[in-house]
């Protein structure tokens, strides 16, 4: 379930919402993922917020969203709203989700809900929402920084794929906004990244940095390393039914520090997840702070340290001195889209 405790947590990121006052009635929040899907029922009432129900499904075990809503409205009860969050862009009231071959359409789940209001978010734009609701211990400090009372922020998500977002700092409260800069082009800096440029072109065609910094891009590092630079594999390491269970096999050999390939496997994801978050701060000049969500990183915390994570992220020529006063921060809160969402639907303004 939804911990009360974070819902209940007082503001630690000033956001805007729609209208500064929730409704009173039952918000159904769904984070879709490429991997999973979140869903939650969610109670607002006198300032309160009340988790009623959640269940997480396997969003390939469905053809559709809504035949997964059909699972879940047997189990609770009715909502008032409906609001999701989709890993995918987010375009006049629909979404085509980016690892899902589901097409979300806001205005045929208001139809297939009784005619409820539906507000349809990128994924990352809910995550940027939920970090209102987020108390001081869901965040790590993986660089302090010089935050800037007046600066924008970013958010960036590595899981089935990679998540990016910006808060708009209006001179009171940020306001989120969604990006696609997960899908722009991967830059190689060094001789080896040229090589693994290579090989994933030669796959893939476009190199996105979302081939590198996700589940599947763990793989697809740890697999050139076989493949190119002919790192010993150990057996154990050999044989997976899955990209999923070798992505994990790869990370947790890495964190026992017992197998070299999962080690460089994980220094190369480390740093070009680095290299990604200093450009994505660069772009939306994020003085404010960096947020890097997300599955991946939370679990391999002991593997982003600030020795792993600085150096690369500090590799800008000129505008160092600017991402040394940035603070970085690690959301450990899995659940932030899912709340995000929640929180954007109960102050959503339905429309006429």
């Amino acid at each position: 379930m939804l911990d009360t405790e974070t819902l209940t947590s007082v503001v630690s990121v000033p956001v805007a919402f729609p209208s500064a006052t929730p409704f009173c009635g039952n918000v159904l929040a769904v984070d879709v993922g490429g991997t999973k899907t979140d869903v939650a029922l969610v109670r607002f009432a006198e300032g309160r917020a009340t988790p009623l129900a959640q269940h997480t499904y396997a969003s390939a075990a469905y053809a559709s969203l809504i035949e997964l809503l059909d699972h879940f409205r047997t189990m609770a009860p009715a909502p008032d709203r409906l609001s999701l969050g989709v890993a995918g862009p987010v375009v006049a009231g629909k979404a085509q989700t980016t690892n899902l071959p589901w097409t979300v359409d806001a205005a045929q789940l208001s139809q297939h809900w009784n005619g409820i209001p539906v507000s349809l978010l990128n994924d990352l734009e809910a995550s940027a929402y939920g970090l209102a609701a987020l108390p001081a211990h869901d965040f790590a400090v993986l660089c302090p920084g010089t935050p800037s009372a007046e600066g924008n922020a970013a958010i960036l998500s590595p899981g089935t794929g990679l998540g990016e977002a910006g808060l708009f700092w209006d001179g009171e409260r940020y306001r989120p906004f969604p990006t696609e800069g997960g899908h722009a082009d991967f830059a190689p800096r060094t001789e080896q990244d040229a090589r693994l440029w290579r090989y994933l072109r030669e796959q893939f065609g476009h190199v996105s940095w979302e081939r590198l910094v996700s589940g599947p891009g763990l793989v697809n590092i740890y697999t050139f390393l076989k493949e190119v630079e002919r790192r010993p594999v150990p057996a154990w390491l050999a044989d997976h039914p899955s990209d999923a269970s070798l992505a994990k096999a790869i990370s947790e050999g890495a964190m026992r520090q017992q197998c070299p390939i999962c080690l460089e496997t994980m220094q190369l994801f480390v740093h070009y997840l680095a290299q990604e978050a200093a450009n994505l701060v660069l772009k939306l000049k994020a003085t404010g702070g960096l947020f890097i969500g997300g599955g991946i990183v939370p679990r391999i915390r002991p593997l982003v340290t600030p020795d792993a994570f600085l150096p690369r992220f500090l590799q800008v020529g000129r505008l160092r001195p600017l991402l040394e006063k940035v603070p970085v921060y690690v959301v450990l809160n899995q659940q932030t889209a899912l709340w995000g969402a929640a929180q954007y639907g109960a102050h959503a303004v339905p429309s006429e």
